[in-house]
């Protein structure tokens, strides 16, 4: 950890004021095709990269002591790129979460999952349910993998939900939406990172990240290292975050 990200860390909590670090960090990993293309090299080459890199930063998050980390893996309109494209993400996927079990028991990491799991492809939804059910004791950093995921579809079915068990006359209100999402349980966003240039949320965790810290960097993904983590929870840190209210 860099000495300035130490010292805020250390003052976490100090006098009343909000912890320095983010309990909930949400990343949208971009850049992965343009990595590869600048190297002249297949898409492919640059998911695979780019799957190193998210495991680098499971990592760091861990040791930095985040508590939540979402990762945006595929969303509800990645299902657009090419059929062979979206059949080597789903292997990838699918490859990755039975590899990486050790890993995720030896860090005592609890992986969760955001999306529409009926969408998926069968094997990769049972690799999902599986690790969800091995690692669901941990105590360690939570990882969400948002796979098959929009934040307006999570929205839509929120709401069906809560149709369905809607009793007589009631009235949906915000708590009662936030019931129903796909991970009640887990805080809301604090800081949400986009790497890759782009400047906005791509149907990201729409509903949690309200008001959520926004850190966009030009760098692209399979690029990205501990260091620039931390430099993203610097820029947290000296956010003053008042949630439309008074200080």
């Amino acid at each position: 950890m860099t000495d300035a990200l130490s010292a805020l860390t250390r003052s976490a909590g100090q006098g009343g004021g909000p912890p320095a670090l983010p309990v909930h960090v949400g990343i949208i990993m971009d850049g992965n095709g343009r990595w590869a293309e600048l190297r002249k090299k297949p898409r492919s080459s640059g998911h695979r990269e780019g799957l190193r890199t998210a495991k680098t930063l499971v990592k760091a998050a861990l040791d930095l002591g985040i508590k939540v980390l979402s990762l945006y893996a595929f969303s509800t309109e990645n299902w657009k790129r090419t059929g062979e494209e979206v059949a080597f993400l789903m292997d990838l996927i699918g490859r990755h979460l039975k590899k990486e079990e050790k890993f995720y028991r030896e860090n005592r990491i609890r992986v969760v999952h955001s999306g529409d799991p009926a969408g998926l492809p069968e094997r990769v939804a049972g690799d999902l349910g599986d690790i969800r059910r091995l690692t669901a004791a941990y105590d360690g950093l939570t990882v969400n993998l948002a796979i098959n995921y929009g934040g307006r579809d999570e929205i839509v079915r929120g709401v069906n939900r809560w149709l369905k068990g809607r009793e007589g006359g009631e009235s949906l209100t915000e708590e009662a939406l936030s019931r129903c999402l796909d991970l009640p349980d887990l805080p809301e966003p604090d800081l949400i990172i986009r790497t890759g240039g782009e400047s906005r949320l791509s149907n990201f965790l729409l509903w949690g990240s309200a008001y959520a810290e926004l850190y966009f960097s030009d760098k692209l993904w399979p690029d990205w290292t501990r260091s620039d983590l931390e430099e993203a929870l610097k820029f947290y840190a000296a956010r003053d975050r008042k949630f439309g209210g008074l200080k």
